[in-house]
This record gives structure tokens, sequence and C-alpha cells, in this order.
């Protein structure tokens, strides 16, 4: 149960809290208050100040005036299809101004409603009465998110760790464009989902984790194929020479890890093609590529100057912008304007590297359609970025200061979870027409045929640790739900892509099936889905939910190799992290898969006797009706190591293991591509055309 400090906070800050969204209570057995100094440090970070009764008093007044004092909400949601009822002033006179230039005239009324047929979109609602005018941004979003377009199979990859015999000592842009292609041609897989290729944080030891980001809005050019580069062919004298010493010493890394099973590099990979990045950056660009490159600073706006400036600065002062002098701490502060003068050549290279990665992502899922996959490139958003880099320099407005996105104490960690990501402040959010979020929805989705959100329970809650603060000592901060839905759903109708909710763990009553009913999809492990209802018994497959990714496990997980003998409870021993003796944790191990190879037996799908293995286990997930069952890319060398080990740092390499075979010594794409277990998984999971279309989600009737 979380422990929160005594005693309990007084009523009038509980109502303050309650008004601002900031649950008031633990979500542990029972309830429990959260503290009082819980809650001044969460209302601080949301601009109130409570620290005395005379504060939270004087918040609670300037609070109840403001609401009652305002004519409209800072942003307006709403879901194409259906009537929405405003609460404005009987005199209010109400028009639209549509994103395509036209404007709606509602007429008055004592209740006024937005029209059921207005058109989707990004607009602006305008209130007038005696009493003043107040404009608002008007969301107009789909009632359900795109479909798949057919059930499908599909792997799921870890670019960095899948190495070609022609990258340069991690996988890259180019070896995934060549895994969809060689997917979907020859095994007629339907997409392939990878990992977070945001862009890192800058310097050395850089940290590998894909999910704590510099940027979620730009992609790290150390996933750039330089030799794809086009300008590359018109390298010539000394700069072709240079160029390929740095290929060969590119080579060397890639050895490195490939013929001595090293670990992947990310600072030596990166500094090798930083050198060759530079020498491309002076090639003149031809008249039509000079054109797209400035239609995409043209579309790509005043978040990629913040981007590219920020790591301008950075190369000067340091990753970290809170040490950076006093005016350039902020994108308008005094000093920023003169940086971006003085660093101009290098404010360039960066707006040129953010290009070069996004033609790279262009040709990738290019190649992925090309091979007729039905769904693509699936692109993975994390929940957060890292305080120190550019995203939070650039969105630190709207972001909550002095706050870490966390989880509460719960049966798999009793202590908490700080993931020390700093979170949306909803009411900052809410003010500016939700556009940030949507700016970085339309980035993820751009060059993917569906996006999935990590821990996209945080579209409804999040749990908020203030700095100084245990993690048990957080509280859950609410987000407007039906707006965060539907702009999520308005950027996913408008790129045709599907989405996939990463809802794994403790979620509240009610979030899955909202999800599902605005058509995201929901993440299912095997080993997790159970009846609980009835003392946890295997969940037989017709009982799977349709709307899903079914997988045997994630980048989080053990491996399906390591779990089925037993590898990962003693990989745990080695490091210390067992709360129990090894025998005891080893005999539940075993007890799990007697379970499974006895309700597989059942089904008809493991004969008397035979010995679980990886192929009855995909046959499972290929019997249930999930949309997409996720084949673990690793699976098919039987790599029994995790990519990461949660709990651990530097006790494991964490995000830095290239995949490799049941030996653990690392093989390349080249030779997955040779594995008979390729074939053999695509044929077992081929839809038949019985069960191959998705099955339409009802649509609850309209209010």
């Amino acid at each position: 149960m979380p422990a929160q400090d005594a005693p309990a906070p007084p009523p009038e800050l509980v109502a303050l809290a309650q008004a601002h969204g900031v649950d008031p209570k633990d979500p542990g057995p029972g309830g429990v208050p959260v503290g009082a100094r819980t809650l001044v440090a969460v209302l601080r970070a949301l601009g109130v100040e409570a620290g005395t009764p005379e504060e939270v008093r004087a918040a609670l007044d300037r609070h109840r005036a403001e609401q009652q004092a305002r004519l409209l909400p800072p942003c307006v949601v709403v879901r194409q299809g259906r009537r929405t009822a405003l609460d404005v002033p009987a005199d209010a006179r109400l028009h639209v101004e549509l994103e395509d230039g036209g404007v709606w005239e509602l007429p008055r009324g004592h209740s006024h409603w937005l029209p059921a047929d207005l058109p989707l979109g990004r607009h602006v609602l305008t209130a007038e009465c005696a009493g003043g005018t107040a404009r608002a941004a008007l969301v107009v979003a789909p009632d359900k998110l795109p479909e798949l377009p057919t059930r499908s199979w599909g792997f799921l990859a870890q670019l960095y760790s899948l190495l070609s015999e022609r990258s340069w000592g991690m996988g890259d842009l180019g070896d995934l464009a060549d895994l969809a292609q060689w997917a979907g041609a020859d095994l007629g897989a339907g997409f392939v989902q990878i990992n977070p290729l945001h862009a890192g944080l800058p310097g050395a030891p850089s940290d590998p984790s894909p999910y704590r980001p510099s940027s979620r809005r730009f992609a790290d050019p150390v996933h750039l194929r330089v030799e794809a580069v086009p300008e590359y062919a018109y390298l010539v004298g000394d700069q072709r020479a240079e160029a390929e010493e740095l290929g060969r010493r590119a080579a060397r890394l890639r050895a490195e890890v490939l013929a001595h099973d090293g670990l992947i590099d990310r600072d030596a990979v990166w500094a090798l093609k930083r050198e060759a990045l530079e020498l491309l950056h002076e090639v003149p660009r031809g008249t039509g590529r000079d054109a797209a490159y400035r239609a995409y600073l043209r579309r790509e706006g005043e978040w990629l100057e913040r981007y590219a400036l920020w790591n301008a600065i950075a190369e000067e002062h340091g990753p970290d912008w809170h040490a950076w002098p006093k005016g350039l701490r902020h994108p308008d502060g005094s000093g920023t304007e003169r940086a971006r003068k003085e660093l101009a050549d290098r404010v360039e290279f960066h707006r040129w590297l953010a290009w070069q990665v996004d033609q790279q992502l262009a040709a990738a899922r290019a190649a992925a359609d090309g091979a007729g996959m039905p769904v693509g490139l699936i692109h993975d958003l994390a929940v957060g970025v890292h305080p120190d880099g550019a995203d939070a320099w650039v969105l630190q407005d709207v972001l909550a200061g002095g706050i870490s996105v966390g989880a509460p104490p719960d049966a798999f960690n009793a202590h908490g979870q700080d993931w020390g990501l700093p979170p949306w402040r909803p009411d900052a959010l809410a003010a500016a027409g939700y556009a940030p979020y949507a700016e970085l929805l339309r980035a993820a989705a751009r060059h993917a045929g569906a996006v999935r959100i990590d821990h996209v329970m945080g579209l409804f809650r999040l749990w908020w640790v203030p700095e100084g603060h245990a993690p048990t000592e957080g509280a859950y901060v609410r987000y407007d739900a039906e707006a965060m839905l539907g702009v999520l759903a308005l950027e996913a109708h408008r790129a045709g892509t599907a989405v996939i909710g990463e809802d794994l763990g403790t979620v509240e009553p009610g979030v899955r099936e909202e999800l599902a009913e605005r058509g995201i999809l929901g993440t299912s492990v095997l080993w997790f889905e159970r009846d609980w209802a009835a003392g946890g018994e295997v969940l037989p497959p017709d009982r799977w939910r349709r709307g899903c990714l079914a997988t045997l496990t994630t980048h989080d997980l053990p491996s399906t190799a390591a779990r089925l003998s037993g590898e990962h409870v003693e990989l745990r021993h080695r490091l210390g992290l067992l709360a129990r003796p090894l025998g005891d944790e080893q005999a539940e191990a075993a007890a799990e898969l007697a379970e499974w190879r006895a309700a597989l037996t059942r089904l008809g799908l493991l004969a008397p006797g035979e010995p679980l293995s990886m192929p009855v286990l995909y046959r499972f997930l290929g019997a249930t009706g999930a949309g997409l069952v996720g084949v673990w890319l690793p699976d098919l060398v039987g790599d029994p190591r995790p990519q990461n080990l949660p709990g651990t740092w530097d006790q494991y390499p964490n995000w830095r293991l290239p995949i490799a075979d049941g030996a653990g010594h690392p093989v390349t794409l080249e030779t997955l591509a040779t594995t008979p277990a390729a074939p053999f998984l695509s044929h077992l999971l081929a839809p038949t055309p019985a069960r191959s279309p998705m099955r339409p989600t009802p649509t609850r009737a309209t209010p």
C-alpha cells in the first residue's frame, strides 16, 4: 500500500486538488488519502500555490470565480455524428470558423448545441453575448479510429539489435526497409513493429533506452544508412576517401558485435556517422532535392527550428538546458535569438539531419507497402521525454516542472516506480488547444501504418511524483480523456493509421472498454491472459479479445526461449533480483509451464506427452481471434536474452544486445532470412479466409 505522509490533508486542500483534477486518494486498497505535502507539490506544478490555509482558500475562490466567469472552455473536443451541448448564456451567439476558411453560424436559443454534422478538423468556436466574447479551439473528431484492413501477423523488432552485413555497428533504416521487404514479400507478414526511434539525448555515454528520449517529435539520425543519403554518390576526392575510411572503421565496429559477441556501442556508431554526415552536408543539393528540403522545412515549422537550435546550443553548453546560461533556458529567452544567429551553421546541420531521417523513414514505409503489407510499419510512441532534452525545453510551458511520471506500488513492485519523465500539464495542454499533442501524434503517424502508444492509460490519468518524493508519495492527475482520445482519433484518421495501446499491468476499470469502443487495439501477452474470475485459469483462444496485438513476449519480458527453459529465473538469480529463494521461483515457473501444457493438451493443440514448444505457443496465438499476432523476431533463432531487464541499470546490458542464437552468438539479418523457422511460422500464422477479415466493432448508439 502506498505510504503517504500523515495526517490526512484538510478538506479545503482536498477540494482544491479535486478541482484541478488531482485524485486525493491512493489507488491501493482502502483508498488511503494522499498526503498534504504531495498535494501541495502537485498543485504547485499546476500553477496553484496551496502551502498555507490562506493560499488554499484564495485559490479555491479564484477557481470558482474563473469557472463562473468563463464563457467557453479553452478547448472543445466533440465527436462527429453527435450533437454536443454547450453551457453558454441564453443570449449567446455562436459561430464556427472552419479550418478551410468557411464559417458556420449557429442559431440562438436557451439550449445551445453544436450540430452533429460539423466537418472533421481543427476549427475555432466563438461565443458572443452581453457579457463579452470568447474564442476556443474546436476539435471535431471521428467517432472511431480507422480499423485494421485485415487480420495479420508480423514481426516485433528492436531496430538497433538487427544488424545486417551493411549496417555500421547497429541496425539502421536501411535494415528496416530490407526486413519489411523480406517479411512482406517472402513470408506474407502484415506488419513490422519496432521500438521508438526518437532522438536520444546527446553526449557520451548516452542513455541507450529508447523510452527516455530527448525528443519524441523527431527521430534519431543514428538510425541513418549513410550510403543511402543521395549526396553520397557525389562525394569526390578527399571527401570520398574520408567517407570510405569511415565505412571501413564502421565495418570493424560491426565485426566487433557480430564476430566477437560484443555489445552495440551507440556512441561509437554515432561518432562515425556524424563525421560522414558532416561530409555529406557539404555536398551541394540538386534543384529538386533543394526544393524538397525547403518543403520539409515549411511543413515542420517552428518545432523543427527550436529542436535544431536546442541541438546546436547543446553542442556548446551540454545537453542539460537547466544548466545553460539564464538567457538560453527558454526558447523565447533573451539570448536565444543571438544564439540562433551565432550558431546558424550548426542549426542548419541539425535541420538537415532531421530531413534525412524523415526521408529514410518514408523509404522504409514505402518498402513495407511495396511488399504488400496490409498494415506496414508500426511505430512506437514513448510515454514521455527526458527532462533535460529538446522537447522538455521546447515544450516547458505545457509540461509540469518538478514532476516525474511513474507508477504507484502494486503487486509487482512494492516501492512504486519513478520513470524520470515530465508529464503534460492538462490545463496548459487544453489552453493550447491540444496543438502540441496533435503535432506529436501527426509526426508519429506520418510514416506508419499503425502507431503503438506506450502506457496508453496515461491518456486518462498519470501518476505524478513530485521532485524529492519517493514514488510511493505521488498522486494521480487526471486528463480529459474525451479530448485526448478525440485528438488522437482525428490525427489517426487523417493519417489513415490504426492505433495500438500498450495496456499491460494495472488498468483503471472502464479504460479498456473505452479504448475498445473508440477502436484502439490493446496488447495481450499470452502468459497474462487468464480468467481471474475463475481462479486464474488459462483463457482459451475463443475468449481472447479480437481488438488486440497478441504476443508471447515484449522487450521488457523474458524471451520465449528463456521462459520455456527457465533461464529467466536463473538470470534474475545471478543478478540478485529475486525476492524469494531460487528453488521457490523455479518451482513456480515450472508449475506455470505445466499448467499451460495441460491447457494446450485439453484444447487439442498439444499431443499428450508432447513437450511445450515455441511453435505450439504461436499456434495458440494463431487460434485466437486477435487482429494482430506479433512474432518476437529473436524467437526465430531462439535468443534467450531479454532486451531490457527492468530493475537493472549497469548490472545488465539493457538496449545494447544484438539478436543472437540460442548459444548467444549474434546473427545478421541475412542469417535470419535463411532460418527455417521463418517460413514455418509464416505458414502457421497465415490467416485463413474464414477468419481473415476483422469483425466490425459495434458502434455505440449516439446519445
